[in-house]
């Protein structure tokens, strides 16, 4: 695990650049208890629940589970992420509307909200102005410990603004699609704890199925998406292996365990090296199966312009075919 290098330190609470829209208390009440609270008290009671109540989950409700985390994981890798926000590929309709779909099951915002911060996120990469950087209290223990807890939870009711979606996102908002299912979202979001609860309920035909499912498949499910993908903001900005030199403070990392959860995403050295690649696992052994999913969309026609990258040496920026 290679060290890291003292960085500036990013603005400081409450400063917000010009690229960027004033939120209400409302947004931030609901960003603090659907994002911050809810998550870690859904996982913390889960065990308790399943020992005193037995509402342990049973083989259907980890079925469910562990269908619903790949859908919302890869959602937001190949859909948010490569596709709508970095252009890694371009997606035919269906394949397009199925994305921002599943993107939408994990719970993490509209997809043009998504993209828009996550750009100024790449714009300013552990700078000032960076949504969520790690460095942003400064480079000592105290203040990386305190910047860890801000970029994966604390940035979501601190900043007293998000990302201005019209300066950061006009390719999306013009996309009528992409339109639509934003205005969809409260809905895909009632859905995706729902729909799990629906499940169990019918398939057991039982209230007990429908409750058990609903906190493993629904709850414990969402949490652990969130968890999961956040630390991509926090642990692979702060620890790991850098192989790919990276502009100004930029501190992305190379993380193995998080690349495993994330189907990818925790090589992300290669992807501040080079934000575009569809593929974030440039060297042997680091295995990417959001990339594998996009090659075979690409074999079955549904993406196309998908931006492949060569195999840089380490040390250097990457290359693009």
């Amino acid at each position: 695990m290679s060290t890291h290098r003292p960085v500036g330190r990013g603005a400081a609470p409450g400063d917000r650049p010009a690229d960027t829209v004033p939120i209400g208390a409302g947004h931030r009440v609901a960003a603090l208890i659907g994002l911050v609270i809810a998550p870690p008290l859904v996982l913390a009671a889960a065990v308790p629940l399943a020992l005193r109540y037995g509402w342990g989950p049973s083989l259907l409700d980890v079925a469910l589970g562990a269908a619903l985390y790949a859908v919302a994981i890869f959602g937001i890798t190949a859909g948010y992420h490569r596709c709508f926000t970095h252009r890694s590929f371009a997606a035919r309709g269906p394949l397009k509307a199925a994305l921002a779909l599943a993107g939408g099951i994990a719970l993490e915002g509209p997809v043009t909200l998504w993209a828009a911060e996550h750009r100024r996120h790449h714009r300013y990469s552990d700078a000032p102005g960076d949504p969520h950087s790690p460095w942003r209290f400064g480079t000592s223990r105290t203040a990386l410990l305190r910047g860890l807890i801000h970029a994966q939870v604390g940035w979501f009711v601190t900043a007293p603004s998000r990302s201005d979606r019209e300066r950061y996102v006009p390719d999306l908002l013009a996309d009528p699609i992409l339109r639509r299912i934003d205005r969809c979202y409260p809905v895909i979001a009632a859905a995706s704890l729902l729909l799990p609860a629906l499940i169990g309920g019918l398939a057991t035909a039982s209230a007990h199925g429908a409750v058990t499912a609903f906190l493993w498949a629904g709850l414990v499910r969402y949490a652990l998406v969130h968890h999961v993908t956040w630390s991509v903001n926090s642990i692979c900005h702060a620890f790991g292996d850098r192989h790919y030199s990276t502009r100004g403070a930029d501190q992305s990392r190379d993380v193995r365990w998080i690349a495993l959860l994330t189907f990818g995403e925790g090589w992300h050295n290669l992807h501040h090296a080079n934000p575009t690649s569809a593929r974030h696992g440039g060297l042997p052994g680091q295995h990417d199966p959001t990339a594998a999913l996009i090659r075979i969309f690409e074999r079955l026609g549904w993406a196309y312009d998908v931006r492949w990258p060569t195999a840089p040496d380490p040390g250097t920026t990457a290359a693009v075919e």
